[in-house]
């Protein structure tokens, strides 16, 4: 049996668009960051998902039919074991108050999706550096 202590940190991706997605993975392959990724199609798939399983870190879209990324942080917020798993917004929207309200809600960054894939790997490597080796993450 490995040692939890070594496994890499595993990582909830709450996305809805499949292109977007698949996106998000290949600018973790391309950036070297080969975190376990997981996926739900919404916050009622990721509120599920944290039944039986803990990420390190939750990117999550605000912008999803059904249960929306500002819903999920609201039924995670009623969990205290949930709440200290660090949620990252990723979305494409750079509106005010989409930032606003994302922190009003619990998120604990929120970051802009860039439209090119180089600037999408150079922000997912900027977020490896940061979370997973400048931060300290609460054990699982």
């Amino acid at each position: 049996m490995e040692n939890p202590i070594n496994q890499l940190p595993t990582i909830l991706i709450v996305e809805d668009n499949d292109d977007d997605y698949l996106f998000t993975c290949r600018a973790f392959k391309t950036a070297q960051c080969s975190n376990p990724l997981h996926r739900a199609h919404d916050g009622q798939q990721a509120l599920d998902f944290l039944r039986d399983s803990t990420p390190s870190m939750i990117l999550l879209d605000i912008n999803m039919p059904g249960l929306n990324g500002y819903d999920f942080l609201e039924q995670r917020n009623r969990v205290p074991e949930l709440r200290r798993i660090p949620v990252i917004v990723l979305t494409t929207s750079d509106d005010p108050q989409d930032i606003a309200k994302s922190y009003e809600k619990g998120a604990n960054s929120y970051i802009h999706k860039p439209v090119t894939m180089q600037g999408f790997v150079e922000a997912i490597a900027r977020l490896k550096d940061y979370w997973f080796q400048i931060s300290l993450l609460p054990g699982n």
